[in-house]
């Protein structure tokens, strides 16, 4: 008897996570907001909640982040915690500050080599384009927080309003060990 085939594998199916990045620091008024770094609570939320992410066990194929220095040490947390060379993370520069009709716009032109995919980005676009897409309350996407999204689509493209399912959303506030 023939296993079945792995939805992602077939393309009947696409994962998007959306990775708010971890908190940064304002402590430098000198510093731009483009090259804020993480703070004493980003660095310590960050790669917990990478690790929190690899016990879910849930393959990645892309991780795509945003520019700013807060996005891309939170992502590099991420891809160290899941196996992936920091390298490897594609830079987007359309995601930095991007309102949801933007985001959506860089979903829609995603590979469809990739079923699984992790962007790294900022509020309030990435609030917006949840509650979007899936149709679900999440009141607000926190630093560091992760939302899970699947779609029955054969292809990026094919993402628009109300088309995802809310699988999970997880945030640091959800882990007491971290207060």
């Amino acid at each position: 008897m023939q296993e079945p085939a792995d939805d992602h594998l077939c393309g009947t199916m696409r994962t998007l996570y959306l990775t708010r990045h971890a908190k940064s620091s304002w402590d430098d008024p000198r510093t731009d907001d483009l090259h804020r770094p993480l703070n004493e609570r980003g660095l310590r939320d960050a790669p917990y909640m990478a690790r929190m992410f690899k016990e879910r066990g849930e393959p990645v194929d892309r991780l795509v982040s945003s520019p700013a220095v807060r996005a891309m040490s939170t992502a590099r947390e991420f891809a160290q915690a899941i196996g992936i060379s920091p390298e490897n993370i594609a830079l987007e520069r359309g995601i930095y500050l991007a309102p949801a009709e933007m985001l959506l716009r860089i979903v829609n032109l995603l590979s469809d080599d990739f079923g699984r995919v992790m962007l790294f980005g900022h509020n309030p676009g990435f609030t917006e384009l949840t509650e979007y897409i899936s149709d679900a309350d999440i009141d607000e996407l926190t630093t560091c927080g992760t939302v899970r999204i699947d779609f029955t689509t054969n292809t990026w493209a094919e993402v628009s309003m109300g088309t995802g399912t809310l699988v999970w959303h997880d945030h640091p506030k959800r882990h007491p060990e971290l207060k």
